[in-house]
């Protein structure tokens, strides 16, 4: 990356501290008991995925049924295809057209992040609005592109969609029981989905005190799932103090994320939590979340059985497609105003 460019730099109350509180109490989440017959076992599952859910927005999963092999895969086929030149990398190059291959452009709260990326998409085609603007019908079709090399590249992506998939399908029964309602109250949402996964690849970076490899942020799905290698720099906005807490990388274990869609369903007893990523100056990072998100379609709104007199409804209904279309727009141009959040919607 050359030269720092001045649209890396963060503002000075966002930019990372020096000295890093490493979190020793975000939940690690054993999900063995999913093979138990004993309801007992179950239920505690289901308690302690509502205590993460509630306190920390995020947690960690082991025993979680992905494979070793699987991770090992996309790591090894991921590391390949950031270390070849910018100019090879370019041929499966993302766009407004087809937002589907590789970036290394894009935006964070108007503030350039400091990484390349890699996306690849669940359903293909998967159908979105073509537009942000509620009156526009016309849908577009998106297509992965994927690159010559590495060859492996594409059935590494493959098979860790497929696994982090059923992951995120396991997880929702579990959030929806620990809401109170039946196991299988949201995997209906998902049934056009338009999930992705993303490769994330952080450069060594020659001012890790003045940019960030992702800038503050929510995450507007419903669930990620995400596996990072051992350098570490996820942080997470402690929801007691407002502190930012280092994520200590668990061999083998994927970090979990509640995002605003779950907020929104489950009224606010769960709450997207706000995360950054920071870099290093001599190591180079790779992380690979997997964008779990519901079909264009979905309108978005707190669940009818979470809704009471007591607990009437905090949030005004969206079209799940057109928010999303709308956050894209930021990933190609720096904006002169703040992207849509769900606080926009709020009753």
């Amino acid at each position: 990356m050359g030269e720092v460019d001045p649209a890396f730099i963060q503002d000075t109350e966002h930019r990372p501290k020096l000295a890093v509180t490493e979190a020793d109490g975000i939940p690690l989440i054993d999900l063995s008991a999913l093979n138990s017959t004993d309801s007992t076992v179950i239920a505690r599952l289901v308690s302690e995925i509502a205590d993460a859910c509630e306190n920390w927005g995020f947690f960690q999963v082991i025993n979680h049924g992905v494979p070793v092999g699987c991770r090992e895969k996309i790591e090894s086929a991921a590391r390949k295809f950031f270390a070849q030149s910018t100019e090879e990398k370019g041929r499966v190059r993302r766009d407004e057209r087809n937002p589907m291959g590789y970036y290394d452009g894009e935006h964070t709260k108007n503030v350039r992040d400091w990484k390349e990326v890699f996306d690849t998409v669940v359903e293909v085609p998967t159908v979105i609005p073509a537009s942000p603007d509620p009156d526009d019908k016309e849908l577009k079709l998106l297509f992965n592109q994927w690159p010559e090399y590495p060859s492996d590249l594409r059935e590494a992506c493959e098979e860790y969609t497929r696994e982090t998939e059923k992951l995120s399908y396991k997880l929702l029964e579990l959030i929806s029981l620990s809401l109170g309602l039946p196991a299988n109250r949201l995997s209906s949402f998902f049934k056009d989905q338009i999930s992705f996964t993303r490769l994330n690849y952080y450069p060594p970076c020659s001012v890790p005190h003045l940019a960030l490899g992702v800038g503050r942020h929510k995450d507007a799905g419903a669930l990620t799932v995400l596996a990072q290698d051992d350098v570490g720099g996820l942080e997470v906005k402690r929801k007691t103090d407002g502190e930012w807490i280092r994520v200590k990388p668990t061999p083998n274990a994927y970090i979990i994320n509640v995002g605003d869609i779950i907020q929104v369903w489950s009224n606010d007893k769960y709450e997207s939590v706000e995360h950054r990523v920071t870099v290093k100056s001599k190591k180079e990072r790779l992380s690979f979340p997997f964008f779990f998100t519901p079909a264009h379609y979905t309108v978005v709104e707190p669940l009818e059985e979470l809704v009471t007199h007591q607990n009437p409804a905090k949030y005004k209904a969206y079209n799940w497609g057109k928010f999303i279309s709308h956050r894209n727009l930021s990933n190609f141009k720096k904006l002169n105003v703040e992207n849509v959040q769900i606080y926009h919607f709020r009753i």
